[in-house]
This record gives C-alpha cells, sequence and structure tokens, in this order.
C-alpha cells in the first residue's frame, strides 16, 4: 500500500468513544493537520473475552455511529484490529503521520501498551501526545501535603472539592471548523473479529430525575439508578458535560469521586491489581469452595437478596450497587471465596465494568482495600432485605420461585459464618 504523501495526525479513541467533550480530540482537530481516527480492537483484551460479549457489540455500535457522524463532514472512522504495537507499524506504513493523539489512560496495562507505541513513535521522530480526559484529577493532583496519595476517600473528596470549581466546569468543544481527513471510514464487522451481536443492551443513561437520588439510589425495587456508570466507563459521555449538570447534587458527585478515588488508587498502586492493598491480610486461609462459588454465581444461595443481585447480573450485565454490596460480602465474609474470584466474576459479567472501581469496591467488601469496610463489619443478607427490599418487590422480580419448595434452604447460616469469618481474619491478622 502506498504512503499517502501530506502529513496527517491520528486521533486513536479508547475509553473515549465521542466526538464532542473529548479533550485530546479537541487537540488534535487544532493541530493544523487533518485528523485520521482510528479504534483498535485490542487482541490482548479480546482474546479474553466471550464471542458474545455485550460490551464488544456497545463498543461497535458506538463506533459505527461515530462514522455516521464522520460521513456528514466527508470524513470516517479507522477500524482496527490486533495487537496495537503491529497495527501501529502498519498505520505507519499507510500514512505520513506527524503526530499521534490520545487521552490519558492510568491502567497498568494501559500505560505499559502507550509506553511501547510512544518508544515506536520516537523512532520515527513522530510526537505522541496525550491529555486528561476522563477524569477531573489525575496522577498527583490531589495528594496530601507531604506529596503521597490520599489512600482514604472523604480527605480526597474534601480535596478533590477544593481542587475543582464545579460552577467553572463545562465541556470541552472542538474548533468550529474542525479539521477532518477527507475519507471514507473503514469498518470491521463484528463477524470478522470472531463475535456476535449480543442480546443483552446497555442502557441509555439518565441523569434528568435524580432529586431523590439520596434516598432512592438504596432501594433496588424502584430502579432509580442513573445507568451512567457504562458510559463513563467507555466515554460515550464526557466527565465535563456530566458534572455541569448534575453540579448541586452533592451525594450523586460524591460518587463520580468514588470513582477518580480509586482510579488514583490504582494509578500509586499498580500492585493492587493482584494484591491486597493492605498487605497484612496476607495471611487469611480463603476456604475457596468451588462449587459454593458456582452457587454464588448462579444465584442459588438461598438467600433471596443474594440470589436476586447474581441473576441479574447474569441477565442484564447490571447489578444495583446495594446488592453489589450484599453480594460481594456474603462471597468474602460468609464463604470465605477469596475476593479476587469474585471479581474476576463481575469483570466477566458487568457492562461498566472498570479495573479501578471493581478491584476497589471489591477490596472494600473483603476488608482488605484502602478504606475498606472492617473486616468485623458483616451485612446480614437477611436485615439487608427487610431494609431495602421490604416487599420482595425487587427479590421476586428475580426469584419468581421464592417461597416455594424449589427455592433452596440458605447455604450457610448466618450466624455460623460470620463467627466463622470473624475467627478466620483474626488469626489472618495474627
Amino acid at each position: 500500500m502506498s504512503i499517502q504523501e501530506n502529513p496527517v495526525a491520528l486521533f486513536w479513541f479508547r475509553r473515549d468513544l465521542r466526538l464532542e467533550d473529548n479533550v485530546g480530540l479537541s487537540k488534535a482537530l487544532c493541530s493544523g493537520y487533518p485528523v485520521v481516527p482510528i479504534f483498535i480492537f485490542d487482541d490482548e483484551i479480546l482474546n479474553e473475552l466471550d464471542p458474545s460479549d455485550a460490551r464488544v457489540s456497545f463498543i461497535h455500535d458506538c463506533l459505527v455511529d461515530m462514522d455516521q457522524q464522520l460521513d456528514k463532514v466527508q470524513s470516517g472512522l479507522i477500524m482496527c484490529n490486533g495487537n496495537p504495537l503491529d497495527v501501529f507499524k502498519s498505520l505507519l506504513t499507510e500514512w505520513e503521520v506527524a503526530e499521534v493523539y490520545a487521552n490519558h489512560d492510568y491502567e497498568p496495562y494501559g500505560i505499559q501498551r502507550d509506553e511501547q507505541i510512544e518508544t515506536l513513535l520516537q523512532t520515527k521522530n513522530i510526537a505522541f501526545k496525550s491529555y486528561k480526559d476522563q477524569v477531573m484529577v489525575e496522577k498527583s493532583e490531589v495528594v496530601k501535603a507531604d506529596g503521597k496519595p490520599y489512600t482514604v476517600y472523604t480527605p480526597f473528596k474534601n480535596k478533590w472539592l477544593q481542587h475543582i470549581d464545579l460552577n467553572a466546569v463545562e465541556p470541552v468543544f472542538n474548533p468550529p471548523k474542525s479539521n477532518w481527513y477527507k475519507s471514507k471510514g473503514r469498518l470491521l464487522s463484528l463477524k470478522e473479529m470472531g463475535f456476535e451481536k449480543s442480546t443483552i443492551e446497555v442502557k441509555s443513561f439518565n441523569i434528568s430525575d435524580l432529586g431523590d437520588y439520596a434516598v432512592n439510589r438504596d432501594l433496588p425495587a424502584i430502579d432509580k439508578t442513573s445507568y451512567l456508570s457504562p458510559h463513563l466507563r467507555f466515554g460515550t459521555v464526557g466527565i465535563r458535560t456530566i458534572l455541569s449538570k448534575v453540579k448541586d447534587n452533592a451525594v450523586f458527585v460524591s460518587e463520580l469521586i468514588w470513582r477518580e478515588f480509586f482510579m488514583q488508587i490504582m494509578y500509586h498502586f499498580p500492585d493492587v491489581v493482584e494484591h491486597n492493598f493492605k498487605r497484612k491480610y496476607d495471611g487469611i486461609e480463603w476456604r475457596n469452595d468451588t462449587d459454593e462459588f458456582e452457587k454464588w454465581c448462579s444465584g442459588n444461595t438461598g438467600y433471596p437478596m443474594v440470589d436476586a443481585g447474581m441473576r441479574q447480573l447474569n441477565a442484564t450485565g447490571y447489578m444495583h450497587n446495594r446488592v453489589r454490596m450484599v453480594t460481594a460480602s456474603f462471597l468474602c465474609k460468609h464463604l470465605l471465596i477469596d475476593w479476587r474470584w469474585g471479581e474476576a466474576y463481575f469483570a466477566i459479567k458487568l457492562l461498566d465494568f472498570e479495573l479501578s472501581s471493581n478491584n476497589g469496591n471489591w477490596q472494600w467488601a473483603a476488608g482488605t482495600g484502602c478504606d475498606a469496610a472492617p473486616y468485623f463489619r458483616i451485612f446480614n443478607p437477611t436485615e439487608q432485605l427487610k431494609k431495602f427490599d421490604g416487599q420482595w418487590a425487587y427479590v421476586k422480580q428475580w426469584v419468581p420461585e421464592l417461597a416455594t419448595e424449589q427455592y433452596p434452604e440458605p447455604m450457610v447460616d448466618h450466624k455460623m459464618a460470620r463467627k466463622r469469618a470473624l475467627d478466620t481474619y483474626k488469626i489472618g491478622l495474627g
């Protein structure tokens, strides 16, 4: 393939699948070079996924939609599939690339991948320019007075709120005359990549009705969650756009700050991907019973709120946040199964799977993480049901055989399991 003679800038979409309020893209469009938009379906990630993974379908749908938007300005999206380093080597034989633009990634794999790409580009004297986009604060922008990262949420949140003037937050706008490279897109089908259209769909988010969010967010039956998390995860909407609309809802804003808290934890402490944040918990002897784990995965524990949550997750890719806490606590404390098992299962199933938040929340539930629930805090699934779904509206939706002979007895006695967990943690902590 002959190389294009006129220099261009590549914009590499990753977790920012939108044409508006996109920092790196806005910078690329101001570069003076025609912008070629690309997306790489990374084999390193895809090879671990089921062929019907709903997230791949969602990403593909978003990319097709962006290509249709770009067609209106006589441009198009270039879809690629493979190892990112190999893909870039091929792209550099096709285009006279002056600069490559992207937005920062904070996960260990993403950082390593970007370093490889930047090293390749340096050998060709091509600049790699990356920007803060998916968060309001990153890396060491919000740290303690001694320069060390926060490991407790509330002080981080307070400093975050001092650092960000919510009344001044507004979306990033592209230049009026955006300089796109004029060319038709090159799209790949799901089938070409070994995937198929999923029957599970990502819901549209709704942040227009958050008035009672502080109360309703704990009640799974009334379904008043925003469904925003998958859209933040894949960047179909910018964080600045969201904050400009919810800035007066302190509880909702605090949930967005939790996401950034866990992201900076993973950035500063990448070992948390595989290890307990608090290494003193390394001595816990997990039972790791595979049969019990399977009952938890399939929603057949005999505890209605746990089972409803797991069945909702398996069927839809979603699980209500309050129920996530109950199911995670049950796995780690009642069954004494390693949090990493639960984290890995959620990573497969959750539409909004985000490594930092999934890891942070699982370690919170297990008591091993930063600012975690203390190990002796053990949710009683029966009491949680009474408190948050007293009329059984949520659990009946997902466990229709409830109160019949078909529904199993509780697989473990709460009182016994609680004592066993406390004893195990005490021994493990020495």
